[in-house]
């Protein structure tokens, strides 16, 4: 048995700039309009000031954070709000047409500020830069900057809601070109929960709803990049899906071969579909199998119910720091309470060398640091008990192991 330490490479963190370090790296022309944007701007959550506000980008702090938790490498998603959004754009729809030019000047200066966030740090940090879905031609010169700055994390790709009508759906052919961009740059396409969802508004409600369905939604780039054939006109592109889970992936899948079928046949049921050509040449099993990732974050024992169906080379382990319905600073127990029972090896690469591949992280560079903190196979041996379940923790699945 291999006794050495985990290789522990989280596939989802969160990051950003204060807002005085945004202005820096502002666009020089836009710094008036953000000084009075930022005179009426308000944090919608005051959780955010602290300690866990420095988190998002103080070396020293970070640093300690993640040794402390035995993490010794990072896929960098934003987190804080860039000049000219009213929420972290982890969340945030795409911008209207009129709200554009400045917000594309924001997520500039979001992906200069990651450039050099990743930098102080380079073996252990991955930063995933921003494009807009509003103009591709712009898209495409972000692309260009994410892939020559370095940021090995590649690209945030928007998720849009169905109500984004000034908007090109992610299935249509117009997207073809920023793929091509995205795969021609060696760079990996990533999604991550959150965005997607319509506006239900701001009422409890409106969240209750948005909660509701936001799985649902942060799915749809899924099936509707498979199902359009981007897979099959991008065959290198390498598409992560974050805080996702994994275990819909295969229903999900079978419904999505059944499709296929009929489509290929030219008809489903009472629907006739004539000469119509259909865009697959495989199944859409197989293009996920060649071409997507699970970000499934801190995954309970069901979420890895059906992994062996979708590969364990597939799914990418990630604490969510700093958010708080991350493990942070309850790693352990959190490794303890999924991973007692799964194979030394399913484990290793779950836990870190999977990320190691997919972003291209240095494994040799990162041993040293995980020999220094990194957990032992005998600690997460170790089944967590349930009344040593973290009472105090916001992760759910803390609390969904708790009410069982």
């Amino acid at each position: 048995m291999n006794n050495d330490p985990y290789l522990l490479i989280t596939a989802d963190t969160h990051a950003g700039g204060s807002h005085e370090q945004y202005r820096d790296y502002l666009d020089p022309n836009y710094r008036a309009r953000f000084d009075e944007w930022r005179g009426g701007y308000k944090n919608p959550s005051q959780a955010h000031y602290g300690n866990k506000k420095k988190r998002n980008w103080d070396l020293d702090i970070r640093t300690d954070d993640q040794n402390s938790q035995g993490v010794v490498g990072e896929v960098v998603f934003p987190n804080t709000v860039p000049p000219f959004f009213n929420q972290s754009i982890v969340t945030a729809r795409p911008p209207k047409p009129d709200e554009y030019e400045l917000t594309l000047a924001g997520i500039r200066a979001h992906n200069r500020w990651l450039k050099d966030f990743c930098a102080e740090d380079p073996d252990r940090r991955a930063g995933i830069g921003l494009i807009l879905p509003n103009d591709f031609d712009e898209a495409i010169k972000d692309i260009e900057f994410i892939a020559k700055a370095g940021l090995r994390g590649g690209v945030m790709l928007p998720l849009i809601p169905p109500d984004c009508t000034w908007l090109k759906q992610l299935y249509d052919p117009a997207w073809d070109r920023v793929f091509a961009a995205i795969q021609d740059h060696g760079l990996v396409m990533n999604q991550h929960s959150g965005q997607g969802s319509p506006d239900y508004g701001d009422s409890m409600v409106g969240q209750a709803l948005w909660v509701t369905e936001v799985t649902y939604y942060c799915q749809a780039g899924f099936r509707h990049l498979i199902m359009s054939g981007v897979f099959e006109k991008f065959p290198q592109l390498k598409y992560v899906l974050t805080e996702s889970g994994c275990a819909w992936a295969p229903p999900l899948l079978d419904q999505m071969d059944r499709i296929h079928q009929g489509m290929s046949a030219g008809a489903i049921g009472e629907l006739n579909y004539g000469d119509q050509q259909w865009v697959l040449s495989e199944p859409p099993s197989y293009y996920a199998k060649q071409n997507v990732w699970y970000g499934a974050s801190f995954p309970s024992k069901a979420d890895l119910a059906g992994i062996d169906r979708i590969g364990v080379e597939k799914v990418l382990w990630g604490n969510d720091y700093p958010h708080y319905e991350g493990t942070f600073p309850y790693n352990l127990e959190s490794l303890r309470l999924t991973f007692d029972q799964v194979p030394e090896e399913h484990r290793r690469k779950i836990l870190g060398l999977n990320a190691a591949e997919v972003y291209n992280f240095d494994v040799e560079k990162l041993l040293p640091l995980a020999k220094q903190f990194g957990p032992t196979p005998q600690q997460v041996n170790q089944a967590l008990r349930k009344e040593d379940i973290p009472r105090d923790s916001m992760c759910y699945l803390f609390q969904n192991a708790l009410h069982r």
